[in-house]
């Protein structure tokens, strides 16, 4: 029965009055509950409490304040105006949705395809068309304003489609509008909560992407003709030649976006469809974290703070790109800097300013790399030196003499685990009995999405994840069993989604870490056969915990997610 039909059976309408409505229903091709609502029959809140009934699908009244970016880009914008259906929330891998015509079987399987492309279940929703009105003015952010101003663009007739010179590509960048749209991304960005943007250039349009913890994510698509015009703007701030797109080039910027001073870090790459750039957004005021914010507990900080005490030797953080080797190092700076002591850092690039701390940028170009930097700073009467990362042998070898002659260095590897940095140095020429005397720690590490405190759920796993938690646990050193305390009966904490994280379930990061210290039995081994397999069991005498039982441990604390941590360590 439809809903006209019973509002007449029940005497809310005549049949007279039901009978003049069905016919402009028929005549304007409207749906029904519009020229309801339309001509005031009833109010929407009766009518949509009767097309729930009807439907048999609940009515969502209360809806989240403000939605995800990462929520919305599950269904797009044209998609939700269109089929009049908005995504509100996303626990853990189903979707809720409201939609104004669940009823609508093109609007049901253009869901279904959004669900099989993003690989999402979801439950449907009713919601009222005002709700849907003010949800989807969430969408107006970046896609709305960058409209408004391409508009302008286009009608001040500064976009055309033929090749622009050089000259007319400047002059088009210090237009309002092109300023505009670089303007706009990089706010968007930096309410988003973004850690990188990325600016591609596909066969069809301008891509623009946001990383939002770990994860990249669209965000918007651009007219591919204003392509040369942004990335001449993002050069002109940070410093670069708008003329040079045939190799790669590095920059930064400043900007004070919503009262906070930011860094942008930049980099250009030459594709076959033209320049890609990424940015990274750097937060000064919150870049530089402590070991509580970074992840470091129990037996793990205990041998950083030791190693970090000590008036020489090389720690070494180590870990894939993007693990947050750089931000650790940072940290460890952070408790070493003392006002009696001279610190020089070697980095490619500076990310973050520290204040008292002499920082160098290399520049291998000109032919200041790592090595050569290295050698300059050590006639810089250092104390504490710290260089970005160790690449060759000779940044390795110059690293190693520097602790052995007294400082305490600081740098990056690049291997799998904590186990792998010994043979890793040996493999780049590195003498065995050099490594023994001044290698304190090696740490691994991987970052996890953290979850957020305000709405994280507390549940009882099921048998098979149970038993799959007490299988790992059994194989814990003894240190960490005792420090974990765990009962027969335990939890673990699952996302939910509120106002605080932007109904995601998760806030910012932390790392997993696993920490190798030398010891006089590992420096024995060394010295006799470099093998992965006697590090491991010396690791294991030491009472070393994994990254993946860091990651348990840190799950069942209900900082992050028993799925985040095997996500982040399934290679291991």
């Amino acid at each position: 029965m439809s809903l006209l039909s019973q509002l007449v059976a029940q005497g809310v309408v005549s049949k007279q009055k039901g009978q003049e409505l069905e016919a402009e229903i028929a005549a304007s091709g409207q749906k029904e509950e519009e020229i309801i609502l339309e001509k005031g029959v009833v109010t929407e809140d009766f009518l949509f409490e009767l097309k729930s009934k009807t439907l048999g699908i609940p009515l969502k009244k209360t809806v989240p304040d403000r939605i995800g970016k990462e929520v919305l880009a599950l269904i797009p914008e044209e998609s939700a105006r269109y089929y009049k259906m908005v995504p509100l929330t996303k626990k853990e891998n189903t979707l809720e949705v409201g939609m104004v015509s669940p009823e609508d079987l093109k609007a049901q399987e253009a869901l279904k395809f959004l669900a099989r492309q993003g690989r999402f279940k979801y439950n449907v929703f009713l919601i009222q068309p005002t709700i849907l009105s003010n949800l989807l003015k969430q969408y107006k952010t970046l896609g709305t304003e960058v409209g408004e101003v391409l508009e302008k663009l286009e009608e001040e007739e500064l976009v055309t489609k033929k090749v622009r010179p050089i000259p007319q590509i400047e002059r088009l960048t210090e237009e309002a509008p092109i300023s505009k749209v670089v303007a706009v991304i990089l706010r968007h960005a930096v309410e988003g909560k973004a850690s990188d943007i990325h600016i591609e250039p596909t066969k069809d349009n301008l891509r623009i992407r946001f990383r939002l913890l770990g994860r990249l994510y669209p965000s918007i698509t651009l007219p591919l003709n204003i392509h040369p015009a942004v990335v001449a703007r993002i050069k002109i701030l940070s410093n670069l030649k708008i003329d040079e797109s045939r190799i790669p080039q590095d920059g930064r910027f400043s900007s004070n976006i919503e009262g906070k001073d930011l860094d942008f870090r930049v980099s250009t790459f030459p594709t076959t469809l033209g320049e890609k750039v990424a940015i990274r957004v750097l937060d000064p005021s919150t870049g530089i974290k402590s070991f509580d914010q970074l992840g470091l507990i129990g037996r793990n900080l205990r041998l950083v703070n030791e190693a970090s005490a000590k008036p020489y030797g090389l720690i070494l953080s180590t870990g894939p790109t993007g693990s947050g080797k750089s931000t650790t190092l940072y940290a460890i700076l952070k408790l070493l800097y003392k006002e009696g002591l001279n610190i020089v850092t070697l980095e490619d690039p500076v990310e973050y300013y520290m204040a008292g701390i002499n920082q160098s940028q290399v520049r291998p170009e000109i032919g200041y790399d790592f090595a050569q930097g290295l050698r300059q700073i050590l006639r810089q009467d250092p104390d504490i030196i710290m260089v970005g990362e160790i690449r060759d042998e000779e940044t390795a070898s110059l690293s190693i003499h520097s602790s052995l002659t007294g400082h305490v260095v600081l740098s990056t590897l690049h291997t799998n685990n904590a186990i792998g940095v010994v043979p890793r140095l040996v493999d780049m020429g590195i003498k065995p009995y050099l490594i023994t005397p001044t290698l304190s720690v090696a740490l691994a590490q991987r970052l996890v999405r953290r979850l957020c405190e305000t709405c994280r759920k507390k549940v009882v796993p099921n048998k098979e994840m149970r038993n799959y938690i007490l299988g790992e646990i059994g194989n814990f050193p003894e240190e960490a069993k005792k420090e974990l305390k765990l009962d027969n009966e335990f939890s673990i904490y699952q996302p939910q989604g509120c106002k605080k994280c932007s109904e995601t379930g998760f806030i910012g990061r932390i790392a997993l870490f696993e920490v190798l210290k030398m010891t006089d039995e590992l420096a024995e081994l060394i010295l006799k056969e470099v093998s992965e397999k006697h590090i491991s069991d010396e690791a294991r005498r030491q009472g070393m915990t994994t990254m993946k039982q860091d990651g348990i441990i840190k799950a069942l604390q209900g900082l992050t997610t028993i799925e985040e941590v095997l996500r982040a360590t399934e290679e291991d």
